[in-house]
């Protein structure tokens, strides 16, 4: 059957194809609309639709739409939009470009039925997502996207080697619920969780994101990490071992978010302490967690926008990123400042908040499936979400200090952009039911309940009491915190620079020594069969004469002696 409808995803990167070729208030109008006419088409195809195209010898589903596909790319197309918006007049028309690809590739991999049409959505998202990086136009931007680069086709590699085991194990390329039990399904799990920012490889998202421009990484927060999330929960609900792999983001997030001084490290971390509680409650898996991550992918794409606009709002207008370079922001920039707070208020999951719908889920389903162990960890987390991004953030970048830095509100598009993901993050607070309209369970949760209420409240008044207290020690400096990416950033080239210079010294010494051994024994044969040799060299007959008596004279000595 071929496809009826046109692919929402296609048509971004298509639009993105032909955007540097447009001219003046046409290439604007052509941008913002793009995504619009996406989201129509995303919620054009009926649900519980599928359409396939035959290639060499498999059938193809590039487009697969259930309830789980629609959330995601519904919010994917959401925040292209508000994200073109934000710095449609500003960026460069490369990562407008690249934007609108990377966009399109995201929705690409949500409404892929197989893992082949997955894959090839994949590496387009790559691409995307390092021109993105790359618009920057910076040293540190064409650095940090190698590495970036190089991870990720790393991932690509293994991704695309455990498709064609799995395929080889089972006859299948569908998109289905797998279990890691063969060594296809583990080198998909294992590419699956790369781009999440997973384990021991989760150095590269606060290596690379940062380094992109003001509003670059609006973009780059949006669509890899929350596509993985996504194809886990397609593809591995309920496996227990992304529990722990979680867990250890949650806090692995919140100890490098604390120690950091840049103010767009601090929020780089920060996704991956996110995208760690929507890993645990996938591998949790009952229906209440999978719509909690699902829901927690939503609402963390629409805040943590928020909260990278506010952000690049800042860089735009003062050229610094530092916590100790800025302060007093909220003299001059008090409406960037307040969408800055409500962004905050978000992540900390603070009632009436997106964010607070979307954690308690989680945290809600730890406690019905009795994991005590979990629920508890899960609860000192949002104190600590709290610590690095509702106070350390805002308090820095826009109270503390006065720096004495007075720059002008940000222009026109970039707070329009902001105060519609402010109206989104209180509004999904307020009227949960727009969020649970959408999920892919049925919801039969209630999350204003007092206990809810009155424990969220006392982790967040007991954090809150806690960072000001320790404020002394919350001041940054100007250091540097080491992450696992030193491994393959400076011991690994610094290790092979050593090797290189030492096998350099031992490969001319053996060589030295090995042309002497050749030199001696090739002087040694020539003295006994050169032309001058002992053996070889022409004399005269006389004395050859003398030399065969003397063996001759032997001879006949020997055959005396035996006689006798």
């Amino acid at each position: 059957m071929m496809c009826d409808w046109i692919h929402p995803g296609l048509l971004l990167i298509l639009a993105g194809l032909i955007s540097p070729l447009i001219r003046g208030v046409w290439r604007s109008i052509w941008i913002l609309a793009a995504p619009i006419v996406s989201l129509w088409l995303i919620w054009s195809v009926p649900s519980v639709s599928e359409c396939t195209i035959t290639f060499l010898d498999y059938n193809l589903t590039p487009l697969s739409v259930d309830s789980l596909s629609r959330l995601f790319a519904t919010v994917f197309s959401v925040v292209c939009f508000i994200g073109t918006m934000y710095c449609f007049r500003q960026a460069k028309i490369l990562e407008l470009s690249a934007a609108l690809v990377y966009a399109g590739a995201a929705i690409g991999v949500t409404f892929a039925g197989d893992l082949i049409t997955v894959f090839i959505f994949w590496e387009i998202m790559a691409l995307g997502s390092i021109l993105v990086l790359w618009s920057a136009g910076t040293r540190s931007s064409w650095q940090s996207g190698m590495r970036y680069a190089l991870i990720h086709l790393l991932g690509g590699v293994v991704l695309m080697v455990g498709i064609v085991a799995y395929s080889q194990e089972t006859g299948s390329i569908d998109f289905i619920a797998m279990s890691p039990e063969s060594l296809g399904t583990w080198l998909i799990l294992a590419g699956f969780l790369l781009n999440a920012g997973a384990p021991p490889l989760s150095a590269w998202l606060a290596d690379a994101y940062p380094e992109a421009s003001f509003s670059g990484m609006v973009f780059l927060s949006a669509f890899t990490t929350k596509a993985a999330v996504y194809v886990l929960l397609r593809g591995f609900p309920g496996t227990d071992l992304l529990i722990y792999i979680g867990l250890f983001m949650i806090f692995y997030g919140i100890i490098y978010a604390l120690l950091e001084n840049d103010m767009r490290r601090i929020l780089a971390y920060s996704i991956i302490n996110q995208v760690g509680f929507m890993v645990c409650g996938i591998g949790i898996g009952t229906e209440l967690a999978l719509n909690g991550a699902a829901a927690h992918a939503f609402t963390h794409i629409i805040y943590k926008a928020l909260l990278l606009m506010s952000a690049g709002s800042v860089l735009y207008m003062t050229g610094k990123r530092k916590c100790t370079d800025l302060g007093g922001l909220i003299h001059t920039m008090p409406f960037t400042a307040t969408c800055g707070i409500i962004g905050a208020l978000a992540i900390s999951a603070f009632p009436l908040t997106s964010g607070f719908i979307s954690k308690s889920m989680i945290t809600q389903t730890a406690a019905e499936n009795q994991l005590l162990l979990v629920w508890i960890l899960l609860q000192v987390a949002s104190a600590g979400v709290f610590l690095h991004a509702g106070i350390k953030f805002p308090w820095f970048v826009f109270f503390q200090k006065d720096s004495g830095l007075r720059p002008a509100e940000a222009p026109i598009n970039m707070r329009l952009a902001m105060l519609i993901f402010a109206f989104l993050c209180i509004l999904l607070g307020v009227m949960p039911g727009l969020l649970f309209w959408m999920l892919p369970y049925n919801v039969d949760y209630v999350p204003y309940t007092a206990p809810h209420v009155i424990t969220q409240l006392q982790l967040l008044l007991f954090s809150g009491l806690a960072f000001f207290v320790m404020l002394p020690w919350m001041q940054r400096t100007l250091t540097i915190s080491l992450d696992f990416d030193w491994l393959y950033r400076k011991l690994l080239p610094c290790s092979w620079n050593i090797a290189q210079r030492n096998y350099g010294s031992l490969e001319t010494r053996i060589k030295e020594l090995g042309n002497r051994v050749i030199c001696s024994v090739g002087l040694g044969i020539s003295r006994i069969y050169g032309n001058e040799g002992f053996i070889t060299k022409t004399g005269l007959t006389s004395n050859a004469v003398f030399v065969a008596m003397i063996f001759l004279l032997g001879y006949l000595l020997f055959y005396l002696f035996n006689l006798t």
